[in-house]
């Protein structure tokens, strides 16, 4: 059975069929599914999901695009979340520099409010990291590593192999996406050979970046398969 790391099912996309989907997902050889909010409501909506389905939890955060006019208890509602059976992380969190809509100062002070948080509740995070990698990298090198209690995952992960290295030995992990298995993808691949498969997760950030060959189409759980797949073929595995 395979997990699918990150997957929005709150998204609109969904709307016409997502009970259809999500049903589907077991008899797929998906047995898990997380599905991490972006701002306070889309974090109530995952949680409200994971109630309904056995295999899918949820995590609660503000992505860094919505880092804009946040109510002053923003941080308190988002730990209320967090209490959840169904919570597991405290995503998705980040910083995100393609978008000049959020100012940078303020994407950073509410990423690092939120891996304060984590850290103090000891609870893994899911990074957002959009053309923001030097950034990044140095606000998570600023909180004890995984044995001090900060740990997770840079999702979507599109650094250097330098900086994958680097965040392996501080105790992270890695996903990759449907972006991996692009005919022009070359970080990725590179990447993936690098580091340790243990270090190593999947997803589909559905409905985004549907893998090869479904790319341009809406991409679902169903999809994740192929980023196991892409892994496997540049570890040489099965």
């Amino acid at each position: 059975m395979l997990f699918d790391t990150h997957a929005h099912y709150y998204a609109e996309q969904f709307d016409p069929d997502r009970d259809e989907v999500l049903s589907a997902l077991p008899a797929a050889n998906v047995g898990l599914v997380l599905c991490p909010g972006c701002d306070l409501e889309s974090s109530r909506q995952s949680i409200a999901l994971a109630e309904q389905y056995p295999f899918l939890y949820a995590a609660a955060g503000v992505h860094p695009e919505d880092a804009f006019g946040l109510p002053d208890d923003w941080l308190g509602q988002g730990e209320a979340m967090t209490h959840h059976p169904k919570v597991k992380a405290v995503g998705e969190i980040g910083l995100d520099y393609y978008w000049q809509e959020v100012p940078r100062d303020l994407q950073k002070e509410v990423f690092r409010a939120q891996l304060a948080l984590a850290q103090r509740l000891d609870m893994p995070v899911i990074v957002h990291d959009r053309e923001a990698h030097g950034d990044s990298l140095a606000i998570v090198k600023g909180f004890p590593g995984v044995r001090g209690g900060l740990r997770g995952v840079f999702h979507c992960f599109a650094g250097s192999v330098e900086m994958a290295r680097e965040l392996v030995d501080m105790g992270w992990y890695l996903s990759f996406n449907g972006a991996a298995t692009f005919k022009n993808a070359r970080k990725a691949p590179e990447v993936i050979a690098a580091v340790p498969l243990d270090r190593i997760m999947v997803e589909t950030d559905a409905p985004y970046m549907a893998p090869t060959p479904y790319r341009g189409k809406r991409c679902d759980s169903r999809y994740v398969y192929r980023m196991a797949e892409t892994i496997a073929q540049i570890k040489g595995l099965t």
